[in-house]
């Protein structure tokens, strides 16, 4: 099936990102927009627009209903439906099924083997993967045993959480039985599933994931990406390749990720992620995110490809158009996530309206962002507002373009993390490659941030802008 028109269901960065490519194929797109987005970037550039409802997310991009009744208003043939909201929705994915519009991502059936943290790790058993050693909790009254199995300190973790959400560290088996009781309470309400299981806490262990792509058949892995500088489980920098990485773990966690996504059959974008254990020397299957990730940039970076084009050709139910051997990697990618928040007022959201928005241009910069001077930054939803690229023959000279590239970036009228990013590209630990999950909070520990540094909104540093 050739795709003609696709509903874009989603906003922001992504929304812009994904008509780029289907205007350069000569796809038709429609925009899917709450009422807080109407006049967005995104929104004056997609062929056309179509009321999603309300601002708040449960009244337009997370209610499945107004998506689909959207795309049919519209004549769409497909729907992409970017990351986050309803990207691994499989009510979306099925109704889309039954209504003959291609959902741009994996199958309904795909999208269950991995959504649920039980299954997803029971798959990458079956696949041959390493797992973090733990396990369900079918029976509160197992706990002790289970958890002696494990050792301390270890996880609870919720079923039904993602992103951080719904997880617990226990360090002492007194406080073992009570700790579980509060995490079931609080998943049941927060996910709506009282589900929770056990795994070791690795204390030292660095967030590292393979991207794959496949058609169902073909699977090929397009190399790793370390997102371990993260705020509670919220990524903030992201790097491909994962450096300081020892090349024959490397190599086997490619395996490792190829094997689920054949197990799978697996197809379109998926990420397998993997906890690194930096004192054993070894890795552990995290989860697998089934759709285009917001750290995909570096990937593009390093391999020359276009992701969403790729994401399309296997929508429209091509076979990938290339082999592992074909698959290239160049030089080192960084990005920064430049959020509206003030990193002095413990990462407050800073929506409001944007006066001045000047963003770096030079060779191997990158800027992937729906704002402009007198853009509304709604606060509704995720303060992402751009990501910073960089791209480099290494990662240090990725490092100084990045450096260059912070100081050119100017955003007035509401508070950003750029000098936070700043910050953290003087320190050593960062420059020499290969922090673990913690160094961030570690970071914060001796960096405290005073109202004075960020308010203005525009990242320090001097230098021509533009």
């Amino acid at each position: 099936m050739i795709l003609r028109r696709v509903l874009i269901a989603n906003r922001g960065e992504i929304a812009l990102r994904i008509l780029r490519t289907c205007r350069r194929l000569g796809i038709e797109t429609v925009l899917a927009a709450s009422d807080a987005d109407l006049a967005s970037v995104p929104a004056r550039l997609a062929d056309r627009v179509v009321r999603l409802g309300p601002p708040p997310p449960s009244a337009s991009y997370l209610d499945v209903d107004a998506v689909l009744a959207a795309a049919k208003t519209a004549g769409a043939d497909a729907i992409h439906p970017g990351y986050g909201f309803l990207s691994e929705n499989q009510r979306l994915a099925q109704a889309c099924a039954e209504a003959g519009i291609v959902f741009i991502g994996p199958t309904v059936e795909q999208l269950a083997a991995v959504g649920d943290k039980l299954e997803a790790r029971r798959h990458a058993i079956a696949a041959g993967l390493p797992v973090v050693p733990g396990g369900p909790l079918d029976n509160p009254g197992d706990a002790a045993r289970l958890a002696a199995e494990i050792g301390f300190p270890l996880l609870i973790k919720a079923v039904g959480g993602g992103g951080g959400r719904g997880m617990k560290q226990v360090h002492d088996p007194a406080a073992l039985a009570a700790t579980i009781d509060l995490a079931m309470a609080e998943a049941g309400a927060a996910f709506g599933d009282p589900r929770v299981y056990l795994e070791r806490f690795v204390a030292t262990g660095r967030h590292v994931e393979v991207q794959l792509l496949a058609d169902g058949e073909n699977v090929v892995h397009l190399g790793t990406r370390d997102c371990s500088v993260q705020r509670r489980y919220q990524k903030l920098i992201e790097e491909a390749p994962a450096p300081v990485i020892a090349p024959a773990l490397r190599e086997e966690m490619h395996r490792a990720a190829v094997a689920l996504g054949k197990h799978l059959e697996y197809r379109g974008l998926g990420t397998v992620e993997f906890l690194v254990d930096v004192d054993r020397g070894t890795f552990y299957f995290l989860e697998m995110n089934a759709r285009i990730q917001v750290e995909h940039p570096v990937t593009e970076a390093i391999t020359g490809l276009d992701l969403v084009a790729e994401q399309l050709a296997v929508a429209e139910g091509r076979s990938l158009s290339f082999g592992q051997a074909d698959v290239s990697f160049s030089g080192h990618a960084i990005e920064c996530r430049i959020n509206a928040e003030d990193w002095a007022r413990d990462f407050q959201p800073s929506p409001g309206t944007v006066t001045e928005a000047v963003w770096p241009l030079g060779e191997g910069i990158r800027i992937d962002t729906h704002l402009q001077a007198g853009a509304t930054v709604p606060p509704y939803y995720d303060s992402l507002l751009a990501k910073l690229i960089v791209h480099g023959r290494d990662r240090d000279e990725a490092l100084a373009r990045l450096r260059g590239a912070l100081a050119r970036c100017a955003i007035d009228g509401v508070s950003t993390n750029t000098a936070l990013h700043q910050a953290v590209l003087e320190e050593a630990d960062f420059v020499e490659g290969g922090v673990d999950t913690a160094w961030f909070t570690r970071f914060l520990r001796d960096h405290p941030a005073t109202p004075s540094t960020d308010t203005a909104g525009s990242a320090a540093g001097g230098g021509s802008r533009g």
